[in-house]
């Protein structure tokens, strides 16, 4: 509930006066806080002497507004023109907090203005009492902040000092995360690099490869000096020229660092700078296996030339290119022997009337290429023909020395007039008592002039396939008998498959079916397509083309891990009277 204190209505300065003391006595009266009786009254004095420079005569209105549980309460004061079309400068009520209900000052507050002239006295001395009791407190906490600054100076010092130190510890930190990380990108690109090195046991393929793993890198450019190339007089005679530091290197047998500053690098020499490449300073690093085989010269891919740690790489994969290169020397040396014994043991095909014969050797286009594939094709003193093609299991010279006795101890049983399936059992015996390790595959087959059959007999070997006179192509798939040399005892069994003129038996090893990741069942099925395609015409004039035709599809489409043997057998549709070879 509104208790309206009184109502006053201001014209003149006289008017402000006493409507000023009614509200002062009534904030005195109502016990209201100096300092908000002080503020209470200058905003007061303020909006009266706007409202007196307007001109109109306004009204004051004084109300009090008790509080709902306490014996206080507010008093409100608000100021509004009598001329509702006069202008509002600002109609919002002033406000003042009381302790107790006022007194009632009416219209009498004219004879309260002496006391309220008075009264500014003490509110003014109030207000300068609270402000003399903030200076104290103010200047206290001036005191205190002082100290506070020079608390916070001493600890922004320490803090900066402590910042200071990680930033270092940081800075210091992150170096020796580069400088292992760059260590283990070196290791990391050593062992790519040499494991793609000794992949392979060509030395162009190392050579290319390694050019490939260090330019642009590494280096701008590569050079490799072998020394053993040089000494058979290179390519066409052409004298090749070499760095100092080459020289110095493959004299000294340390690596030589060219450039116009000294870098002082771990087990290298300093030489100034090369007169191949002034601007870029030059690496050369000799190649050593059990011996000293070349020297790699590498140019730096920048001014500044090659750190320590690179050059301590360079130096390591060097080593490996050297042993890689040695080992590829050998391999190609003891390759060379092997390839040369295993065609030794090759034979020219013999001339047969009334037939064409046609062979085919491939070695593997992966590995050792050497291996123990073999074909043979002899006549016998009856007029028959012999035709023979294995294969001994693994590679290089032990399978090929293998083959070779296997070869030569079937033409020795030929002699005595033995079939194929007794051929076959003393083969078998033999090579269980004289490599009871290595096991071979073989598939003799007997032709006799005048009789339109083949007598053959296999151990172990993929079947035989013969395409008839009219184009269809089928296997000989009658059951093979057990690998030559395996440690049980066996005996052979003859077959005989009708062969009429015109026909064609295709004996080959399975490096020409067998894949790895197929199996051999569809290499065979892709070999009975390949025979359909050729025709009698063609193997009967050409039978090398036939062969060749023959491989194409099932070879030169792809690489082969195993070597490849191909005897055509093709019986002339002429008779005996055509006896070329």
């Amino acid at each position: 509930m509104t208790d309206t204190l009184g109502v006053w209505k201001i014209a003149s300065i006289a008017d402000a006066a006493r409507a000023r003391a009614a509200v002062d006595h009534a904030a005195t009266t109502g016990a209201a806080p100096a300092l908000e009786r002080a503020r209470l009254l200058a905003s007061l004095t303020e909006r009266l002497r706007r409202c007196l420079a307007h001109g109109a005569a306004w009204e004051l209105l004084l109300e009090f507004r008790p509080a709902a549980t306490e014996p206080g309460g507010r008093l409100d004061v608000s100021l509004r023109p009598l001329d509702p079309s006069a202008p509002r400068p600002d109609d919002t009520p002033l406000a003042c907090l009381l302790t107790r209900p006022p007194a009632h000052t009416g219209r009498r507050a004219g004879t309260a203005l002496p006391e309220a002239l008075l009264r500014a006295d003490e509110n003014t001395a109030a207000v300068l009492g609270l402000l003399q009791e903030q200076e104290k407190l103010v200047e206290l906490h001036r005191e205190e902040l002082h100290q506070t600054n020079q608390g916070v100076l001493a600890l922004h010092a320490d803090l900066e000092a402590a910042a200071l130190a990680q930033r270092e510890l940081l800075q210091a930190e992150q170096n020796a995360r580069a400088e292992a990380e760059r260590a283990r990108s070196l290791l990391t690109f050593l062992g790519d690099a040499s494991a793609a090195i000794t992949a392979s046991l060509s030395h162009d393929a190392i050579l290319r490869r390694l050019a490939d793993l260090l330019v642009p890198e590494y280096a701008t450019h590569l050079d490799v000096w072998l020394f053993e190339e040089e000494s058979d007089g290179g390519q066409a005679g052409a004298v090749r020229e070499h760095t100092a530091a080459a020289v110095v290197a493959a004299r000294t047998g340390r690596p030589q660092y060219a450039s116009d500053r000294p870098r002082g690098l771990p087990g290298i020499g300093d030489l100034p700078p090369s007169a191949l490449s002034p601007t870029r300073p030059v690496l050369a690093i000799p190649l050593r296996a059990r011996r000293l085989v070349g020297v790699l010269t590498l140019t730096a891919p920048g001014a500044a030339g090659f750190d320590a740690d690179t050059s301590v790489m360079l130096i390591e994969l060097a080593r490996r290119v050297g042993v890689a290169l040695e080992n590829a020397r050998r391999y190609e040396q003891y390759r060379d022997t092997a390839e040369t014994l295993q065609r030794a043991q090759l034979t020219d095909l013999p001339a047969t009337p009334g037939m064409r014969l046609a062979a085919r050797y491939l070695p593997a286009s992966q590995g050792m290429n050497i291996g123990g594939d073999w074909y043979d094709a002899f006549r016998q003193p009856d007029g028959s023909l012999l035709a023979v093609i294995g294969d001994v299991t693994g590679h290089g010279l032990h399978a090929a020395v293998v083959m070779g006795q296997l070869r030569t101890a079937l033409r020795a049983y030929a002699v005595e007039d033995h079939s194929p399936a007794d051929i076959l059992t003393k083969l078998h015996r033999m090579l269980r008592h004289l490599e009871p390790e290595l096991y071979a595959t073989a598939i003799v087959a007997r032709f006799r002039p005048g009789e339109e059959r083949v007598v053959w007999a296999s151990a172990g070997h993929p079947p035989a396939v013969v395409r008839g006179a009219d184009g269809t192509v089928r296997t000989l798939d009658a059951k093979p008998g057990v690998m030559l040399g395996i440690p049980v005892p066996c005996t052979y069994t003859d077959h005989v498959d009708e062969l009429t003129p015109g026909s064609t038996l295709v004996l080959y090893t399975d490096g020409l079916v067998e894949r790895r990741a197929q199996g051999i069942d569809p290499g065979i099925e892709r070999l009975v397509q390949a025979a359909g395609t050729l025709g009698t015409p063609e193997l009967e004039q050409d039978p090398d083309a036939a062969a060749d035709a023959l491989l194409k599809p099932l070879l030169y489409d792809s690489e082969h891990d195993d070597d490849v043997c191909l005897l055509l057998c093709h019986v002339m549709t002429g008779g005996e009277h055509d006896a070329e070879g």
